[in-house]
């Protein structure tokens, strides 16, 4: 593609999103956001407060809906599900709902349901006694243990076998863990935040997902919309990851409104995580701000 052409797409792309801007009201805050991502380093100046509530960054509607939610869910104990697609940042609506509740000065601990084999996933959640399996060579809590007083947060949770589906409804319903190779049960005050990218209704139909342990998780649900959804956000989490990027590499990163546009018109099928990867990608090549050539395929072929 020649440079003329790739300017003419550009200044295309530009039109549309200054026409959309307007049409919604918020050219003031889209010039502001130029201004402040222009930058060259070393003259940046601040123009204003990251838009940031519950650590999350985002302005869109669809965040502000998430964020009334957890205003309303924040302070209860009942079990939350957050549901949405990889690199959404369910585990910051985890955290989020620890970190501002009242369980906050006890403990959070996380873990990944797919990430564990499932002969291990026992023992990582409710403990085991030493000598009870192999390489048990000494008693250990477990999570539900642990966190006595705090937040589990199982992710990934639609990818627990179905054996563990019923010792976890088991625990959620009596209050109570047993560890593996124990004979006694032991009382515990914990909060259960559950996330997944699947459909655990069908997965209940199908046999595969207990129905009265989605019941039990599903007190309340937050889903968290895909970035692509998320209509302004792409340039305030730009801005925040580009500091936050520039910290670790000891320098400035700044960002043209021609890249801008290409990351504003990408449809971010990785969500969060994708762009947090791409921008460290294009701040190791660009000089100054990063440019469209910078970011590089697929997004710029």
């Amino acid at each position: 593609m020649s440079e003329s052409v790739k300017k003419d797409e550009l200044r295309a792309r530009l039109e549309r999103l200054v026409e959309d801007a307007r049409r919604d009201g918020r050219l003031a805050e889209l010039e502001q956001i130029f201004r402040s991502l222009t930058t060259v380093p070393d003259t940046a100046a601040s123009t204003g407060e990251m838009p940031m509530r519950f650590g999350m960054v985002g302005d869109s509607a669809p965040m502000q809906a998430v964020f009334k939610l957890l205003e309303r869910v924040v302070e209860s104990d009942v079990s939350v599900l957050v549901h949405g697609e990889t690199g959404t940042g369910k585990e910051l609506v985890a955290q989020a709902l620890h970190k501002y509740g009242h369980r906050k000065a006890k403990p959070f601990l996380a873990e990944n349901c797919a990430a564990v084999p499932a002969n291990l996933l026992e023992s990582e959640l409710f403990g085991h006694k030493k000598g009870s399996f192999t390489g048990a060579i000494a008693d250990r809590p477990g999570h539900f243990v642990a966190a006595d007083g705090g937040t589990v947060f199982l992710d990934e949770i639609g990818d627990m076998p179905l054996a563990m589906q019923s010792k976890l409804l088991r625990v959620l319903q009596d209050g109570e863990v047993r560890a593996v190779g124990a004979n006694t049960s032991k009382k515990v005050d914990v909060r259960v935040v559950a996330a997944t990218n699947k459909d655990l209704v069908a997965m209940c139909k199908a046999g595969t997902f207990r129905e009265d342990l989605y019941f039990r998780l599903n007190v309340v649900t937050i889903t968290l919309p895909p970035l692509r959804e998320r209509k302004g956000d792409i340039a305030h989490l730009t801005q925040f990851f580009l500091k936050k990027i520039g910290a670790e590499m000891n320098k400035q990163v700044a960002v043209t409104p021609e890249a801008l546009i290409v990351l504003e018109g990408w449809k971010w099928p990785g969500n969060v995580r994708e762009l947090d990867n791409v921008l460290r990608r294009a701040a190791v090549f660009a000089r100054e701000a990063i440019r469209p050539e910078d970011i590089g395929p697929p997004i710029v072929p």
